[in-house]
């Protein structure tokens, strides 16, 4: 391991062939609007003032030939920011069409000394290329010629046009335009270059503490699956597994549910609830106890993943069963998922016919609504339906569910008829 303090622009234009590559194990760019505030306002704050530089954190990338050419830098962390501040430059390119800035800043030199590789072809070309998420809303932006995807990068397009935005405030005065130059030129970072074969990218990035926006548990999960693995097979399982729950979820529901779908999984697969907080260590507990095959473990998350889609996000393509799913959702109670996953399973699996399945669902609706008018607390219900499977006699599948819904005492109960009259 080497590390150094040095400009970031001085790192990202060392070489006419350089290129940061984020590996297809990184989260997608998740910086939001407030991250970039602040680092706006840092860039305006240093270049009013006499200091030499500001620290913006660190860079820590693998730099041995593993992933393409000696030049080929693969970004272990540090992705969020170098992002962000590529998305800076190219609004400033833009806003810098035809003229200079400093005798440093203007469209062409921040164009070739920061954005592109202009004698290299292909991905080669751009001195940033993000994972498969992300990677082509930024190229689009870089190359104007490109045509944006479909279904674009959010956080890429918004923080841009944020960028963008706070420019064009500053158009016609070259004072604050080189106010802005000068602070993007203070920036600082510490650069951290590991050795593949002697150092440890996992145990490193899980130490490192970011100044940004925290790791979600999932983050952790794909890195802690995906970072120690040869890269052809990295990327193929990452296709074939990780980005297609990506894809199933969508953008905006990866990064908002994807966590809860992780937690409910292990509580199938372990029999306990993990701590909120505390996914990822369950999940490597789970994977290193049962010393499970890394792709047999992806294609088990996957199947559970179409199975959390369907039912969480009204994906179920069949009309009766996306209609009792539909009305239990009204419920806006999760603490089902465990046991309504392990009956899909069995339903896919032809061990619990449709018309039985739609029925068990319609009962824990039953459930959940009967307790709610009674008033009766919902502390136990995480419990209730992460044990519910073990009682279930698929010889006797709906019979055995009725059974142990009866059965049920205390504050656990399934509420009567004649108690709701009582009411």
């Amino acid at each position: 391991m080497e590390a150094k303090a040095t400009k970031l622009l001085k790192l990202i234009g060392q070489s006419e062939d350089l290129q940061f590559v984020i590996p297809v194990y990184q989260r997608m760019y998740s910086w939001d609007i407030r991250h970039c505030k602040q680092l706006w306002e840092d860039i305006l704050k240093v270049g009013e003032s006499k200091r030499y530089a500001h620290f913006i954190g660190s860079i820590v990338y693998v730099a041995d030939g593993v992933y393409g050419t000696n030049n080929s830098l693969l970004v272990i962390d540090g992705q969020q920011r170098l992002t962000t501040i590529t998305l800076l430059l190219i609004a400033l390119r833009d806003c810098l069409e035809n003229r200079e800035i400093l005798e440093k800043f203007s469209y062409k030199k921040i164009h070739n000394r920061y954005l592109i590789n202009s004698d290299e072809v292909g991905e080669k070309q751009y001195r940033l290329v993000l994972s498969e998420n992300d990677k082509d809303t930024l190229i689009a932006l870089v190359d104007k010629d490109k045509i944006p995807p479909k279904e674009a990068s959010i956080k890429i397009q918004e923080n841009f046009h944020f960028f963008q935005q706070e420019l064009q405030k500053l158009q016609d005065d070259d004072r604050k335009l080189e106010v802005v130059c000068r602070g993007i030129e203070k920036l600082m970072i510490v650069c951290v270059s590991l050795e593949r074969d002697k150092d440890n990218p996992q145990l490193i990035f899980e130490s490192m503490n970011s100044t940004g926006k925290d790791l979600s548990q999932a983050d952790l999960i794909r890195n802690y699956i995906l970072m120690g693995l040869e890269p052809k097979l990295q990327t193929r399982l990452y296709e074939k597994y990780w980005y297609a729950m990506e894809q199933d979820f969508g953008q905006e529901n990866y990064e908002r549910m994807f966590n809860a779908f992780v937690r409910h999984y292990l509580t199938i697969k372990t029999g306990d609830i993990p701590n909120i907080n505390k996914v990822y260590e369950s999940f490597k507990e789970y994977h290193q106890d049962n010393n499970i095959e890394i792709e047999i473990l992806l294609q088990d998350m996957k199947k559970y993943c179409e199975y959390f889609c369907a039912i969480a996000l009204k994906k179920e393509q069949d009309c009766e069963l996306k209609n009792v799913f539909c009305n239990l959702l009204e419920l806006q109670n999760d603490t089902t998922y465990p046991l309504l996953l392990t009956l899909y399973e069995d339903y896919a699996t032809d061990k619990l016919s449709k018309d039985n399945f739609k029925e068990i669902v319609s009962l824990i609706e039953s459930y959940i609504f009967r307790r709610a008018i009674c008033e009766i607390p919902t502390n136990s219900l995480n419990k209730t339906f992460a044990s519910f499977a073990k009682f279930i006699d698929k010889n006797a599948y709906l019979q055995s569910v009725k059974a142990h819904f009866l059965l049920l005492k205390s504050y656990t109960r399934f509420p009567s008829n004649e108690e709701l009259k009582m009411l």
